[in-house]
């Protein structure tokens, strides 16, 4: 969807489109509320806070919605006693999907695939010494954690991992810029065309999630329940 029919219809959804008193919109305002909406939905998505309650690929509505947020990198890593740790995450980084990566001990110089579960920091003592949870090379499973924007995997020292680990991820929508416009991230007038990654039906959403946004800051609280229900409706 081109950003002037994006631009349309939110006047149209706020009753803008030819108001000429101290609430008329500027196209700024325009694209940083559609942006915020690009980064509120999918969160809303992936956690299951949307109406029905479904999160990441609980449905294909779900896979389909989301999957042209699902990327992929290779994170070199660096050894340590118990883990290795990553690379930097990616500056696009939104949320964890999975981690693939290769083993090696002594016994068994061949690389093996691993399967790594993201757990949470505070139970690394209790899964390390615990023989049914900890990670082994044996099983092909271990546990990594999120710490300081890198990715910590442990072994516990019984094992070595491969330079290099697959980082499955939903990164951040590409954030929308229009000709002409002043980009409020940066202050300066943007002198390209960013139109929105998402497939129309969910531009209609986002629009409505705008919308709400932009009439909550005008206090339009009839326009603001409107399309707040209208886009919860929709997901």
């Amino acid at each position: 969807m081109l950003n002037q029919t994006i631009q349309i219809k939110v006047k149209q959804r706020l009753n803008k489109l030819a108001s000429q008193d101290y609430d008329n919109l500027e196209c700024w305002q325009i694209v940083e509320a559609f942006n915020k909406a690009q980064i509120e939905w999918p969160r809303k998505q992936l956690v299951g806070t949307n109406i029905l309650k479904q999160g990441d690929e609980q449905s294909k509505r779900r896979v389909d919605d989301l999957q042209v947020l699902l990327n992929h990198v290779v994170l070199l890593t660096t050894p340590s006693s118990t883990y290795v740790e990553s690379g930097p995450l990616p500056a696009n980084y939104l949320e964890f999907k999975r981690l693939d990566l290769q083993a090696f001990n002594e016994c068994c110089p061949e690389s093996r695939p691993m399967v790594a579960y993201l757990v949470e920091e505070a139970n690394i003592p209790n899964l390390l010494k615990d023989p049914l949870s900890n990670p082994n090379f044996d099983w092909g499973e271990t546990v990594c954690t999120l710490l300081d924007g890198k990715v910590r995997i442990y072994t516990n020292g019984n094992f070595s991992v491969s330079p290099s680990t697959n980082l499955y991820y939903y990164r951040k929508p590409n954030l929308i810029e229009i000709v002409g416009c002043m980009n409020p991230y940066t202050g300066v007038i943007s002198t390209n065309e960013v139109l929105c990654e998402f497939k129309d039906d969910i531009v209609e959403v986002l629009i409505d999630e705008a919308s709400a946004i932009l009439a909550g800051d005008m206090e339009a609280m009839l326009q603001y329940q409107r399309e707040t229900q209208a886009a919860d409706k929709n997901n």
